[in-house]
């Protein structure tokens, strides 16, 4: 029978007087050197699936992205404590600018309970970011934060007749808002908002800062529908 010879190096002690080296020969039959081609052939392209299907963990991590929003969505449809509701509690506890609201599910997080998230811009550069409880509108806490893009936001809501609460009572009707964010990006500036309905999902709406419109994001819908 036709054999293979596989030549394996083995690198032996140094001896006094000069060090050698020696190789061992192992034989097997075609047949078992055949299978193991086969099982590598195999393994490698397993391989090459898993990765197609995870490329960095870029897909584990979107997929795990859109399972959080989903819980946020979920859980925010089931608070007492509106978005709007929420903004205006923060403002009352922190006089100022609302930036933004979002709600996060921290169920299991070390950080705390979930809560509404909102960002007051203050006198000055001085930023406040305070929690409001989902489930009867008090102030679960605060803090003060520097942040770089100060100028950009003022400018942004120069003229503007919209607030960050207002735009979200604009945009309730679409369905349940889980956030609003000013975008302060480009020429078409306007409030970001997210709202969650039954049998729609995840939808994004802008609302404009000057008359409180609200009309369809579709980039970020397009966005979306790549990323599936």
């Amino acid at each position: 029978m036709k054999r293979n010879i596989v030549i394996a190096a083995v690198t032996a002690a140094a001896l006094i007087g000069g060090g050698t080296a020696t190789a061992l020969a192992v034989s097997g039959d075609s047949e078992g050197t055949a299978q193991r081609a086969a099982d590598m052939k195999v393994t490698g392209a397993q391989a090459q699936d898993d990765d197609r299907d995870d490329v960095d963990g870029q897909d584990d991590d979107r997929d795990n992205g859109r399972d959080d929003r989903n819980d946020d969505s979920t859980a925010a449809g089931s608070a007492k404590v509106t978005a709007a509701d929420a903004i205006a509690a923060a403002l009352k506890h922190t006089p100022g600018t609302a930036v933004s609201a979002d709600y996060d599910d921290q169920d299991g997080d070390d950080r705390g309970p979930a809560a509404w998230e909102v960002d007051v811009l203050g006198s000055g550069s001085t930023w406040h970011s305070v929690r409001i409880d989902p489930a009867n509108g008090k102030v679960l806490g605060s803090h003060t934060e520097r942040e770089d893009d100060t100028a950009e936001v003022r400018a942004a809501l120069k003229g503007s007749s919209v607030t960050a609460e207002e735009a979200a009572k604009a945009a309730a009707g679409k369905g349940t808002v889980t956030s609003v964010d000013l975008d302060d990006d480009g020429r078409d500036k306007g409030w970001d908002v997210e709202t969650h309905a039954a049998g729609k999902g995840e939808q994004d709406w802008t609302v404009d800062l000057t008359t409180g419109k609200v009309t369809a994001d579709t980039a970020d819908d397009a966005d979306d529908s790549n990323d599936d």
